[in-house]
């Protein structure tokens, strides 16, 4: 399996969350499903599961439903795919045996940073908010990193008062920072109306923070 393309692949929001969906399921899902649980379009879905199964992640099969027609085709992972576990101890685990991986294939802080700006930009076009600070600060508390804004002038500098990546930070600094850096980027840059004037890693300043020129529009 590509390691560097299993990265890539989950590290887009939609994706991942069809892979957790199709690892958590007792049985193979349609696209259909997935649309379904996901809120998504089936066509949306479909284009990302060719993505998942370019990267050797997920398997389809065609399955008939008693009905005249087409068979109707169902998804899995594929025997070689990280099921994940999706409990804290185990997503740890993986999480930095992927970071070891990531290093030994050759992905730089370009390459996280990139992967961390397609979610942001995902999330950030999903926003309910023309506010690029607002939309921000809802993606840094939905990740978990419980946000502190502060206006400063032209600038909103955001602090992290608690980092859910640190661990791994700590072992990966290059590759972790940098795409948390590319999701806040992306959220920004998705919104508009802003750019990510400076990001403080935990070698940078405590706390860690990251600044958002805005000018007079965003009052936020």
């Amino acid at each position: 399996m590509d390691l560097l393309a299993t990265l890539k692949a989950l590290g887009d929001e939609t994706r991942f969350s069809m892979y957790r969906e199709l690892a958590t399921s007792t049985r193979p899902l349609s696209a259909t499903e997935l649309a379904d649980r996901l809120g998504l379009h089936a066509n949306t879905v479909r284009l990302h599961l060719d993505r998942l199964r370019e990267a050797g992640l997920v398997d389809s099969e065609a399955v008939h439903r008693g009905r005249v027609g087409r068979p109707q085709h169902v998804y899995s992972l594929t025997s070689g795919a990280p099921g994940l576990g999706f409990d804290p101890p185990a997503y740890t685990l993986l999480a930095g045996l992927l970071g070891a991986l990531a290093e030994r294939v050759g992905a730089d802080a370009d390459d996280a940073a990139a992967i961390g700006d397609s979610w942001g930009t995902e999330a950030g076009r999903r926003a309910r908010t023309r506010s690029c600070t607002k939309a921000l600060l809802g993606e840094l508390e939905r990740l978990g990193f419980d946000p502190s804004p502060q206006r400063e002038g032209d600038d909103v500098s955001i602090a992290f008062l608690h980092c859910p990546f640190r661990e791994l930070a700590e072992a990966y600094p290059e590759l972790v920072c940098n795409l948390h850096r590319g999701i806040c980027e992306g959220v920004v840059g998705a919104v508009g109306g802003g750019s990510v004037e400076e990001f403080a890693t935990l070698y940078d300043r405590d706390p860690c923070r990251v600044t958002v020129s805005v000018g007079y529009a965003d009052q936020s």
